[in-house]
């Protein structure tokens, strides 16, 4: 997932937040995407009170989305879901492009609290299942998704493997969490890396075959031993150098951190693209959503007060509708 640009911008010496900064390193063939969320962010996990640990894991999920659904060339929608056994039994994020973010999780408090106040690792939170990627240009007929299983290991595993078995893009990504004191409080930020190999050559392109799911037992896959190309070691090397505070710290630009990265062999910024956090739903979409039960349905939905009230997962927006108006927009019709 690559994006085609066509014009640079100069080195900027201050952080940039809530933004997508891609680049190239033509020397080495690569290209990637640098984001930065802070605003944004923490309007996310701070409007639902996550525990300290379910925000960090859901802080990743939104750096690796926007790195992913930012690449989109149309309007459309990339959504990352996971459903797991874990704690953290559901994360949702969708990247509406070219800007738009919002993201929620579903966990049990007691089972996280369980876990206890140290270092947790991704697999301690989310358990096993499977994390789907998908994309959406708002058919059935173009949609698409990528599925990886969960067991036990970071974003940053999952989104190697996913490149490697779905697309077969040799990968590298970095992703980082943390809660900084900035001005009069902590502010939640984010940021991510993400690198790809696109050789243009064709004896660079020539990849080593994944092993076929037949491969008799005992066998040796050989074209799983073929040496990779060496400006893919060196861009994996550098981006193994990136400490997590160089991707979240709000004094460290995206540009200054490429910069470090890649200077010796030259790398190019280009436009660089907005995020913010906001969501999709609307009266309109809630109905929509009502107007798919039975008549029995909507009558069970009424609460004790008389009103059906329905609570967005994403931005806690109520939206307090009268039963008897509801039945008369249904009857109606759909808006026009």
């Amino acid at each position: 997932m690559t994006s085609e640009h066509d014009r640079t911008q100069p080195v900027d010496a201050n952080g940039h937040d809530d933004a997508v900064l891609p680049f190239a390193v033509e020397a080495l063939d690569v290209r990637g995407r640098a984001v930065r969320l802070g605003p944004a962010v923490d309007t996310l996990l701070r409007r639902h009170g996550y525990p300290e640990p379910v925000a960090r894991l859901l802080g990743e999920a939104a750096a690796l989305t926007v790195l992913l659904g930012s690449s989109l060339k149309f309007d459309g929608r990339f959504q990352l879901q996971t459903r797991t056994d874990g704690p953290v039994a559901m994360i949702v994020v969708d990247f509406e492009a070219p800007d738009r973010l919002r993201a929620t999780a579903r966990f049990d408090a007691e089972k996280v609290a369980a876990l206890g106040a140290g270092p947790l690792r991704t697999g301690d939170l989310v358990g096993n299942g499977h994390l789907a990627m998908t994309i959406d240009q708002g058919s059935a007929a173009s949609r698409y998704q990528g599925v990886v299983a969960l067991e036990g290991q970071s974003f940053e595993d999952a989104a190697r493997q996913y490149f490697r078995q779905s697309e077969q893009i040799p990968t590298e990504v970095r992703l980082a969490v943390a809660e900084a004191v900035e001005g009069d409080g902590a502010r939640w930020r984010a940021g991510g890396l993400l690198v790809q190999f696109l050789p243009q050559s064709t004896d660079r392109a020539r990849l080593a075959d994944l092993p076929p799911g037949d491969l008799p037992e005992g066998h040796v896959h050989l074209g799983a031993e073929a040496p990779e190309d060496d400006a893919w070691v060196e861009a994996r090397s550098l981006v193994g150098t990136i400490e997590d505070h160089e991707l979240v710290d709000p004094n460290v630009s995206s540009e200054r951190l490429l910069y470090r990265l890649f200077h010796e062999r030259g790398v190019r910024v280009f436009d660089r693209q907005e995020v913010r956090e906001t969501c999709r739903c609307s009266r309109e979409r809630v109905m929509g959503m009502i107007r798919s039960f039975t008549p029995q349905e909507r009558r069970d939905m009424v609460a004790d007060d008389g009103r059906i009230v329905i609570t967005c997962e994403f931005c806690s927006r109520r939206y307090d509708l009268d039963p008897a108006e509801v039945e008369r927009e249904i009857e109606a019709g759909p808006a026009q």
